[in-house]
């Protein structure tokens, strides 16, 4: 067996030939957690992965239905000169990643892409929620994931149209209680406290990564910190008059000079987000990936692999990210040309690193509350659902500095 491991090595290509590139990122990950080191082949053949040539890992492919090509040493070297003459790049993973998905108590009537991708893989996460972040249990992770939450601590902004269904009562219920038990008097000064608290994680050198409503209502958390911006329907009482006066936009992580909409009327929490545009546009509009140098800006070449450039259009409660409301500085991932949306962003923060991605599910363009998940056996090539996979194995490769 070690003189197969010498003399091969098993190819999984990420291109249109691979059967399941979504379980592809799961065997990957079951590879390094057995204690195998695994070579992630950035921008050859879509992103490949390069494992060692042993019966148990061919067995674990067969069974998740992912497609390997055995190859002889002078194969990979042939590789490695290819990858070394092109615009690709050599990253040699190491660890399994630690992870954690920021899950309430009581979910709603939503499901979250990123945990519906990690159960497809067959990649383990834990659940945290408010108690664990206040408590430091993020210390125990690598990588941190947060989706439809908001932490301005208003429900989501779904009072006008669903305050009396049971599932926002629920919801309403769940948080009041549990501010209440960890000594907060109103929701927002709790959920304020969990951003601060996930903005010390990636200073310390997490990876932390969200979507849908979780990037913007974060900034907007972070940008108020301690400041009541939460209308009198929704907690008793009004908001501060001087709130304009007290924004200090330093402590966000990638949005900046954004205005909030604090009317109750209103279902959008700032005017960071172009859901309104994006849907105008409708079902047609694709994003684009942008393409880096890989042998120098490492980081969002792994961030970016696929194998199209060009990716379906899915909308959120925050779809995407106005251009102008970006801090300068922020590597801009994928975006709809000619148009404000920025879809995908990348930034640096203190030891750790950040990327948020907007839209709810990649395979569904518009959904709805109470809409049923999305089946991924359906959808085992998905471009946009393969964004959500890189960012998972990103805190597993050894990285070079960021020089874009």
């Amino acid at each position: 067996m070690i003189l197969l491991f010498l003399f091969s090595r098993l190819l999984i290509p990420m291109d249109h030939t691979q059967t399941d590139h979504l379980k592809a990122y799961g065997l990957t990950y079951w590879v390094l957690e057995q204690g195998l080191d695994a070579e992630w082949l950035l921008n050859y053949r879509g992103g490949s992965f390069l494992l060692p040539s042993l019966d148990g890992i061919k067995r674990r492919a067969n069974v998740m239905g992912v497609r390997w090509e055995e190859i002889s040493e002078d194969q990979v070297n042939d590789i490695y000169a290819e990858i070394e003459r092109g615009n690709m790049e050599r990253v040699l993973l190491e660890k399994a990643p630690r992870i954690a998905v920021y899950i309430p108590e009581f979910e709603g009537p939503w499901d979250d892409a990123v945990t519906l991708a990690l159960e497809y893989a067959e990649i383990p996460y834990d659940r945290i929620w408010d108690p664990e972040v206040l408590n430091g249990d993020l210390r125990k992770y690598d990588w941190l994931h947060l989706h439809h939450e908001d932490f301005t601590g208003q429900f989501g902004k779904f009072y006008l149209s669903y305050r009396n269904t049971p599932w926002y009562k629920k919801v309403e219920e769940v948080n009041r209680k549990t501010a209440r038990r960890l000594g907060y008097r109103k929701v927002w000064q709790m959920k304020h406290d969990v951003a601060r608290r996930i903005r010390e994680y990636v200073e310390n050198g997490g990876f932390l990564f969200a979507m849908c409503s979780a990037p913007i209502t974060l900034d907007i958390a972070l940008a108020y910190l301690d400041v009541d911006i939460v209308p009198e329907q929704i907690d008793g009482d009004g908001i501060d008059p001087a709130y304009r006066s007290k924004v200090d936009f330093s402590r966000t992580f990638a949005f900046t000079n954004f205005n909030i909409i604090p009317q109750i009327t209103v279902y959008e929490h700032s005017d960071v987000d172009v859901t309104r545009e994006a849907a105008i546009r409708g079902r047609k509009t694709r994003f684009v990936l942008k393409e880096f140098y890989a042998k120098r800006d490492l980081l969002p070449t792994i961030l970016v692999q696929d194998h199209t450039r060009f990716i379906k259009e899915f909308l959120g409660q925050d779809t995407g990210f106005r251009r102008d409301r970006i801090k300068p500085g922020i590597v801009i991932l994928a975006d709809v040309p000619g148009t404000d949306e920025v879809k995908y962003l990348f930034g640096s923060l203190g030891k750790g690193t950040f990327s948020f991605l907007g839209g709810h599910d990649p395979e569904d363009y518009a959904h709805y509350i109470g809409d049923p998940p999305t089946i991924l056996e359906l959808h085992k090539h998905s471009p946009g659902y393969r964004l959500i996979l890189n960012n998972i194995l990103f805190p597993a490769a050894r990285k070079k500095h960021l020089k874009t």
